[in-house]
């Protein structure tokens, strides 16, 4: 089925949230917006148990859960093969870097808040449509398949979900490192036509990264692109001062890394 044929009604969607009234409100809203086919649970560990049968498109969880978080089940989720590529939205009062990052670094659709208005779950439902059929996110008139791109990340769930992402548009070769420093060294070595980084890494941070490669690599135009839950302005202001060529935020949709992706070919040729 193509992303044109796929409709928002089309969605398979698994609620979890212990609140029968929390329950009834979220499910009305998704009905509004065009979701109709949803199966609530009320636990993680009963979601878990039921994942590999039910198969749903996407799993929006609360945050606290009677027996684990919602962090714990996505991680839970990444690391089963029969689950860990299903979409994944965290509804969720909590504002706290701490508490959300683990969330963003599993590779997630969005992060709701709550209560959340029609207009961001509306958004959230068509980025969930890309990520279930992404057929109209490619590069195709850059030949993407073509494309050696470098992804940075401390977080091997992180870097799986960057790739999911960038394969989902057309990119096939990916090296990846774990931190700025690995990155460095491979640098040295391939040429690549993208690198896609994270911000907080141990042994070299993204900005570090970021200047290394404008002032002391052969490939000093290299487009980099990072990929942060960062929120601190001074630290993306330095970021931006290092030569970083476009940042996008976590969670991130499809669409806007192929636009951010675009643009940065676009500019080279």
């Amino acid at each position: 089925m193509s992303i044109d044929q796929l409709q928002i009604s089309d969605i398979v969607a698994v609620l979890v949230e212990p609140s029968s009234t929390q329950q009834k409100i979220i499910s009305k809203q998704l009905n509004e917006v065009g979701v109709i086919n949803i199966i609530t649970k009320t636990s993680g560990a009963e979601t878990l148990d039921e994942l590999s049968s039910l198969q749903p498109d996407v799993v929006i969880s609360a945050l606290y859960l009677p027996d684990m978080t919602g962090t714990e089940l996505v991680h839970q989720m990444r690391e089963n093969d029969s689950t860990s590529e299903m979409g994944f939205i965290l509804i969720s009062s909590e504002t706290q870097f701490r508490y959300l990052d683990p969330i963003r670094q599993a590779g997630v659709i969005a992060i709701l808040p709550k209560p959340f208005n029609a207009e961001e779950l509306r958004v959230a439902m068509a980025n969930t449509l890309n990520f279930i059929d992404p057929s109209n996110l490619s590069l195709q008139e850059f030949s993407p398949e073509e494309l050696e791109v470098l992804v940075v990340d401390d977080s091997s769930m992180a870097r799986k979900h960057i790739k999911r992402v960038l394969s989902s548009i057309g990119v096939e070769k990916f090296t990846e490192a774990g931190d700025g420093l690995e990155a460095t060294k491979i640098l040295e070595n391939q040429y690549f036509d993208l690198v896609v980084t994270d911000y907080n890494m141990p042994n070299m941070d993204g900005q570090e990264l970021v200047d290394h490669i404008r002032k002391n690599s052969s490939q000093a135009s290299v487009p980099v692109l990072m990929v942060t839950s960062e929120s601190n302005d001074n630290r993306l202001a330095a970021v931006q001062k290092a030569g970083v060529s476009a940042i996008c935020d976590k969670p991130f949709a499809a669409d806007t890394v192929r636009d951010r992706i675009l643009q940065l070919l676009d500019y080279l040729i």
